[in-house]
């Protein structure tokens, strides 16, 4: 499957590196030297060089060997082929698109809602689920989240409301 994995930002020096906005949680992988991303400006570009510095990521493109020419790429969304139902390092590891549509449970059984998105924040993720009174927000943690069922498509939720209460 094609996903997102990052963006191309301001050229760095006049080798043509650029900064990426790095939007994946395996950037060790993703931008190997080596790997070939899809652009829809593009097509296909082939890491030559990867390096952080200060804290942010730059990578050199095969082919792009000039500022003038990383600089015309800025804002460019770079996209990766990846294997959605690959396991994961941990048993814990799942991806996005995998508990996206997912049929949300209380421990009891009664179905309260689906999963449609997963918020990605500093501390922690939260499962965003949609419930015939809208949305609730809950924190991706084994306690509230005890069970992940994906060949099912269904999680089993505590909402934080009830939580304190058992």
């Amino acid at each position: 499957m094609r996903l997102l994995v990052g963006r191309i930002g301001r050229a760095h020096g006049i080798l043509g590196e650029a900064t990426i906005e790095v939007r994946t949680d395996e950037p060790d992988r993703r931008f190997a030297i080596g790997n070939k991303l899809q652009t829809d400006a593009l097509g296909e570009l082939t890491i030559i060089s990867g390096r952080v510095h200060n804290g942010i990521l730059l990578l050199g493109f095969e082919g792009i060997s000039d500022r003038n020419s990383i600089e015309k790429l800025r804002n460019t969304l770079i996209y990766c082929d990846v294997d959605i139902d690959e396991p994961g390092v941990d048993e814990d590891d799942y991806h996005v698109l995998q508990l996206i549509g997912c049929a949300a449970h209380l421990e009891s059984g009664v179905k309260i809602g689906e999963v449609t998105d997963v918020v990605n924040l500093p501390g922690q993720d939260l499962l965003a689920i949609k419930t015939e009174d809208g949305e609730i927000l809950i924190p991706f943690v084994h306690q509230l989240v005890p069970v992940v069922d994906i060949a099912a498509k269904k999680v089993t939720v505590i909402p934080p409301e009830l939580s304190g209460a058992q």
